[in-house]
């Protein structure tokens, strides 16, 4: 299942990790981002253990939002150390996440 990533987790469980972390910045009125929320279960099932995925509600949590200077949603970070190393914008494809986390993991 993927994870809930917050304001107060985001620094822990994202960018202290030692892992790849896919985070979907999303919004329940969006709905590009209900589309692909299946899509982000499934890599989060597939990926378990090797790969941090999980969702942001940019509603409540607008400071991590601020920080990244998310303006459009869905938008997806990839996070390395850190640091982004990618990302997606809006409802794509589930082969789009996978090249992605394949080329960073």
């Amino acid at each position: 299942m993927a994870k809930e990533f917050t304001d107060d987790n985001f620094k822990t469980d994202v960018l202290e990790s030692d892992k790849l972390c896919v985070v979907d910045f999303w919004a329940e009125w969006c709905g590009p981002c209900r589309a692909i929320g299946p899509v982000i279960e499934e890599l989060a099932k597939e990926y378990n253990g090797k790969v941090n995925i999980g969702k942001l509600n940019v509603d409540h949590n607008p400071s991590v939002s601020m920080n990244y200077g998310i303006t459009s949603i869905p938008a997806i970070l990839f996070i390395k150390n850190g640091q982004v190393v990618d990302k997606l914008v809006g409802a794509q494809p589930k082969a789009n996440f996978v090249k992605k986390i394949e080329t960073h993991a």
